[in-house]
């Protein structure tokens, strides 16, 4: 009796140590790349608005220079969720053979809902009227193949220019452009804020066109991807982690809630106030409240990218998308 009773603790202890491993929380790791603009960097500074965190999963916000990196990250298991432009994304299912990526949540829509086209510049005073007149001349790009470089390229093919036959591509950073064109060093450039912010450009620049003009409406910019491996493995977790990102995206959203949200900001991205009052109002990018990505505007940006040959062959979005963790996260949050 007495061994049997010893037997039987035994096992209830053994239970009980494998209930305690299973409820280790999971740590899924999330990349980001502009302070603000990327979910990750600011989601959680307000965990005090999520039931699971730290119960079911915990997140490491992890900050990447380029996407580039972070397909290699997806890609060695270093990552778990990354935000990636539609650019991006085609390369590392197609390049990186990551085809068993999956699109789950929205991060940045391009003027969805009355907010904001990202707009490409030249000199109020320059040589440029027209899409025609650009042939012959300097443009300025972030990276070739990049979000911003795939409309010019699609737009500009509408008109019979094609580079480098009849213009100049050259690479810079966003915080330089400004000055490359005021500077006559290129006559065209692409600016998101805060630098389309600048009074300098304002004053001295106009905008010739926008994204949505060149891509044909709104275009989902910007998703959450995650490895089908990773959700099938830790499905419950994951959408626990959605719910509570949605919570804080809801209060992140809330006009009312707008100068603690600038303030927030303005710390993480190290600016004043003043130059980050846009965020998260139809003067930034769209962001559905309910992270739900717009897969038709991705399909759309996608065919743009082969369209222009940066892709050897079409993807069918919609074979890349798990939008029911999301669902069941947006239903969970009401």
């Amino acid at each position: 009796m007495r061994g049997g009773r010893m037997m039987g603790l035994l096992a209830a202890c053994l239970m009980l140590a494998g209930g305690a491993a299973r409820a280790e929380p999971v740590k899924i790791r999330i990349a980001w790349v502009i302070p603000v603009g990327n979910w990750a960097s600011i989601l959680y500074e307000k965990k005090d608005l999520m039931t699971h965190y730290g119960k079911t999963y915990e997140v490491e916000p992890v900050h990447f220079q380029s996407t580039p990196a972070m397909i290699s990250a997806l890609a060695t298991g270093q990552l778990e969720i990354a935000d990636l432009a539609y650019s991006a994304f085609g390369i590392a299912v197609e390049n990186a053979g990551l085809t068993d990526l999956r699109i789950i949540a929205d991060e940045g829509q391009d003027g969805a809902h009355g907010h904001r086209s990202s707009a490409y510049y030249v000199l109020k005073d320059g040589p440029v009227k027209t899409i025609d007149d650009l042939k012959g001349k300097v443009l300025a790009t972030v990276a070739v193949g990049s979000a911003v470089d795939i409309p010019v390229r699609a737009l500009l093919r509408r008109h019979g220019l094609e580079s480098p036959r009849d213009y100049t591509v050259v690479e810079a950073g966003f915080p330089n452009m400004n000055a490359m064109l005021l500077d006559h060093k290129v006559d065209f450039i692409p600016s998101v804020e805060p630098y389309a912010l600048d009074p300098r450009l304002l004053e001295n620049g106009r905008i010739l066109f926008r994204i949505e003009d060149a891509l044909g409406g709104p275009t989902q910019l910007v998703v959450w991807t995650a490895r089908a491996g990773f959700i099938a493995e830790h499905r419950a977790a994951m959408v626990d982690l959605l719910e509570d990102a949605i919570r804080a995206v809801h209060f992140l959203l809330d006009p009312k809630n707008h100068d603690e949200v600038v303030g927030i900001a303005a710390r993480l991205a190290h600016q004043p106030p003043a130059a980050v009052a846009y965020a998260f109002t139809s003067a930034d990018g769209y962001r559905d409240p309910n992270m739900l990505p717009d897969i038709p505007a991705f399909q759309r940006a996608l065919d743009a990218q082969h369209g222009v040959g940066l892709l050897k062959a079409p993807l069918n979005a919609a074979d890349y998308a798990d939008v029911s963790l999301v669902k069941e996260a947006a239903a969970r949050a009401e």
